[in-house]
This record gives structure tokens, C-alpha cells and sequence, in this order.
């Protein structure tokens, strides 16, 4: 088969790889759907206000990736339905767990934040590059540059993160 059958087979909504982009994008919603409830405790937990602020910031950003995804589910003529994600849900327990084991208004506390918030990122960034892939495989344009917004919010919501940790935060909880 040409690449020019493959792609048009993955266009067709019943091929597997259609289904393939459709259950990571349910994944990511659920995620997505997710993160936004468990953020706030992460952002009340905050010692230093440049953490809480840009915990804040990706709140709000997060409500936007969510409507963006229901944007696309509705390009596609999909039902806007959440899949549970495993990994979200262990990354979300994980967070929780950073908050109970670290002792509140310190910034070794802030630091352990930091780690849950990036893994969280990276995997969001992992979700989101490979959807990019898979729509671009089946030449949805439109829907590669929704995406594409995201993914680069989610990167640089990453960036602020480590820019907090190295430029100061970490110094700080050191000498806790």
C-alpha cells in the first residue's frame, strides 16, 4: 500500500489509527479534566508566590486546553468523553503524596511541587507531541494547530518551572 492509501485509511474513523488518536485524545482529556480539580491544592500549598502565581497562570491555561479539546473532539464529530488515564491518576497521587510527606511553609516543600508539576508537564508534553504526530499523519491541519497552542503552553509552563527551581527555589530549600 502507497502512503497516499495509508493516510487516507487513517483518515476513515474506523481504521485503527484513527481509533488510536481518538483514545489518546479521551486520555488526555480525562487528564486534562483532572489536573484542573487537583491543581488548586498545589497552589494552596505554595510557600513562594512566583510558584503559587504560575500554578495560578496554568489553571487557567489548563481550562483553555480543555475547551480546546472539546473544540477538537467536535472538529472530528466526537462526543466530548473523558478515558481514564492511568497515568495521570498515578502522577495526581503522587502529587498528593509529595504534599503529605513534605512539611507545609517550606520551600524544600515548594522544591517537591516543583518535581510533581514538571512530571505532570512532561507527560502532558509527551500526550500532546504525540497527537500532533498522529494528526499530522492524517493531515488534520486544523487540528494540529490547536494542539500545537497547547503543547507549547505546556512547554513552557515546564520552562517556568525549572527557571524557578534553579533560580532560587532549590538554593533555598538547600539550606533548610
Amino acid at each position: 500500500m502507497t502512503n497516499q492509501g495509508s493516510d487516507q485509511s487513517a483518515k476513515n474513523e474506523k481504521s485503527p489509527f484513527h481509533q488510536l488518536f481518538i483514545r489518546t485524545l479521551k486520555d488526555i482529556y480525562w487528564a486534562e479534566k483532572h489536573l484542573v480539580k487537583e491543581l488548586p491544592k498545589m497552589y494552596e500549598a505554595a510557600t513562594s508566590n512566583e510558584l503559587a502565581e504560575g500554578i495560578q497562570l496554568h489553571i487557567e491555561e489548563t481550562y483553555h486546553h480543555i475547551t480546546r479539546l472539546e473544540e477538537v473532539f467536535d472538529l472530528l464529530v466526537e462526543k466530548h468523553e473523558a478515558k481514564k488515564c492511568e497515568a495521570m491518576q498515578g502522577l495526581l497521587e503522587e502529587a498528593k503524596s509529595i504534599l503529605e510527606e513534605n512539611p507545609a511553609d517550606t520551600i524544600v516543600r515548594d522544591a517537591a511541587i516543583i518535581i510533581a508539576c514538571q512530571k505532570v508537564e512532561h507527560y502532558e508534553i509527551a500526550s500532546y507531541g504525540s497527537l500532533i504526530a498522529l494528526a499530522k499523519k492524517m493531515k488534520h491541519e486544523n487540528i494540529v494547530e490547536i494542539l500545537e497552542k497547547t503543547l507549547d503552553e505546556e512547554k513552557n509552563a515546564d520552562k517556568l518551572l525549572t527557571r524557578l527551581a534553579v533560580s532560587g527555589i532549590n538554593e533555598k530549600a538547600i539550606k533548610e
